[in-house]
């Protein structure tokens, strides 16, 4: 049977601070026995075409891409 999940103040605060700003993007949480161990926040910066635009869009041409994840356990933070 599941162990009811446990969210403290402390928790809400951790994914509320992941997600402020976000304006694209998500936010993965990972449970084990009814606790929270691992939050991952992925973040996609979207860019419109145009010619404003050029210069940023050669300046981030030799990066894999643009992303950011964060992965912090329930151990850290």
């Amino acid at each position: 049977m599941a162990k009811p999940l446990k969210v403290d103040e402390v928790w809400l605060a951790r994914i509320a601070d992941l997600l402020d700003n976000m304006e694209f993007g998500s936010l993965q949480i990972v449970v084990h026995e009814g606790q929270i161990v691992q939050m991952e926040r992925t973040e996609r910066k979207r860019f419109e075409n145009g010619s404003a635009n050029a210069n940023t869009t050669a300046r981030y041409s030799g990066e894999t891409g643009n992303r950011r994840t964060d992965s912090r356990s329930a151990g850290r933070g």
